[in-house]
């Protein structure tokens, strides 16, 4: 049985665990509510540009673009999105698990997919397992701008242009409340459903110089828009499932400590017991 100082030691060190993980908790809730904030924000500008790409691509007879056309599949891309950190419950494991089961369906080699990573998880994941990562980045901030990103995208992006890849599917979280995320995949390229933003009546629009070259700047911009607002998504994703798993810790630490001290008292009041059982017995042995 363990003395009165061992689960003393035990009571303080789960206090000063739990100070930490609700400190932690408090921090993700205010950086989930920022990141949700600029998820949100940028949904105006991803719908407004995809209504202008759709409404060119309906209306224009001679609009050919490379992101357009669907072709042979030979090699897939897959742009993942993780964090740079742990301690997010199953954020991370459940975007990996669909990466690898994805992966294990669909290949039979190395050479007939490659992985695009965001995040130091998902770079990690796939280097242990041998797993081809074309290209990277990794710590990025919390919050996020286009310009951390926009190197990777555009190259991205120009992988498919230049046939390095025929598809590309994004796979990560999808925010939809502070306690729920879901594991979301996408294909984003090449483009093949605008939805019907782009026939609705009373979009009207002029083009100059034409439209095959606005189409020409617009649907790289626009792909490039789809994979930073997945990225704005899925960090509001993790702030939330940090925010949770720090919470759950938090509770599960008052718990021991409410176990830990009850096993005190009950070891303090045995201790007790026993010195006034040896007390009375000494006096009784005087006599």
């Amino acid at each position: 049985m363990a003395s009165l100082r061992d689960i003393q030691n035990r009571i303080n060190s789960t206090t000063k665990t739990k100070q930490i993980t609700k400190a932690m908790e408090m921090v993700s809730a205010s950086k989930m509510s920022k990141a949700e904030m600029n998820a949100r924000a940028f949904v105006p500008y991803s719908e407004k540009i995809k209504e202008v790409v759709a409404q060119i691509a309906s209306s224009s007879v001679d609009a050919e673009h490379p992101m357009l056309k669907t072709r042979d599949i030979k090699k897939t891309g897959y742009l993942v999105i993780t964090s740079d950190r742990g301690l997010a419950g199953a954020y991370n494991s459940s975007v990996l698990r669909k990466l690898h089961q994805t992966v294990t369906e669909r290949h039979q080699s190395e050479n007939e997919y490659t992985v695009i990573a965001i995040g130091r998880m998902g770079y990690e994941f796939c280097r242990k397992r041998n797993m081809p990562v074309a290209k990277s980045i990794l710590g990025l901030a919390d919050q996020p701008s286009f310009a951390d990103i926009k190197e990777l995208a555009s190259e991205t992006v120009q992988m498919f242009t230049d046939e390095e890849i025929d598809e590309l599917v994004i796979i990560y979280n999808h925010y939809i409340s502070a306690i729920s995320q879901e594991v979301t995949t996408n294909k984003l390229l090449p483009i093949t459903d605008f939805g019907t933003e782009g026939t609705a009546p009373g979009s009207q629009y002029e083009y100059e110089p034409n439209q095959e070259q606005i189409l020409e700047v617009l649907l790289p911009q626009y792909a490039e828009s789809l994979i930073y607002g997945a990225l704005l998504d899925g960090k509001a994703s993790e702030h939330a499932a940090r925010m949770t798993a720090m919470r759950s810790a938090t509770d599960n630490a008052e718990e021991l400590i409410d176990d830990l001290t009850l096993s005190f008292n009950r070891a303090r009041q045995a201790a007790i017991t026993q010195e006034i059982t040896e007390i009375i017995g000494g006096v009784a042995a005087l006599e």
